[in-house]
């Protein structure tokens, strides 16, 4: 099993456990996700297993660019109830892990639109990330609503969904890219470590911080003031960071 298949079973894991203790008025709490409750972030979470189960179950959002289809999707799903959701994500994630785990080490591209292209291995890193987003940032305080401990924010969470952002970032931030005479590198610290250096070129400066941080700020959940940046060039600011993007 690969370290993306262990580290969805688990955040898939913790989020049904997290089910059990939520009431309607959670469900029904407006989420991170600006427009979305709680209940719209997780019909989202199942609406993406299905594309893998069976497509044919969803909208067809084709020509749509990835963020106006999940917004079909949530949409479309909104006549379910909570618990209807929770049943839907539980039978459908089941269903969808196995396929995802067939992908492992899969080098044969994926075309995935405006998300980018990547190797069919790195498809269920987009999973993993996906989860460790919604859940602990969109669904917890501070930017969520519900309260106590989101789940562990560790390797095995962090590794896979970095994974992703390292493929992810140079073709979703391409036009950013582009306008830099070289690379960037990121040191990122904590659970999950590693320097990830994303652009063309040789690198124009290096920013710091932790891998959490990172992730929040690169997912537009969070500013760059936490990291510490170190470049030759004035191109590297906290303003031209705040223009990454990853989802």
């Amino acid at each position: 099993m690969s370290l993306a298949t262990e580290g969805l079973e688990a955040d898939r894991a913790a989020l049904l456990a997290i089910f059990a203790g939520l009431t309607e008025a959670d469900w029904q709490a407006k989420s991170g996700c600006a427009g979305w409750t709680v209940q719209d972030v997780v019909a989202h979470m199942g609406a993406l297993f299905w594309v893998v189960v069976d497509q044919k179950r969803l909208p067809n959002v084709t020509g749509l660019p990835t963020e106006q289809a999940q917004e079909v999707y949530v949409a479309a799903r909104r006549v379910l109830s909570a618990a209807e959701v929770a049943a839907d994500y539980e039978s459908v994630s089941a269903a969808a892990l196995p396929i995802l785990a067939s992908l492992d080490g899969q080098t044969f591209e994926l075309p995935l639109g405006d998300l980018g292209t990547y190797q069919a291995t790195l498809v269920p890193t987009a999973y993993n990330f996906d989860h460790f987003v919604h859940i602990r940032m969109d669904l917890f305080a501070p930017r969520g609503p519900l309260t106590g401990p989101p789940p562990p924010a560790d390797d095995l969470r962090l590794a896979p969904a970095l994974d992703w952002i390292a493929a992810a970032l140079p073709q979703q931030s391409a036009d950013v890219f582009a306008g830099l005479p070289g690379s960037i590198i990121f040191d990122l610290t904590g659970p999950g470590a590693r320097r990830i250096n994303a652009g063309h070129g040789d690198p124009i400066g290096e920013v710091s911080l932790p891998v959490v941080d990172f992730v929040a700020a690169i997912t537009c959940r969070a500013s760059w003031d936490t990291a510490r940046i170190g470049s030759s060039s004035a191109d590297l600011t906290p303003a031209l960071l705040s223009r990454l993007k990853v989802f």
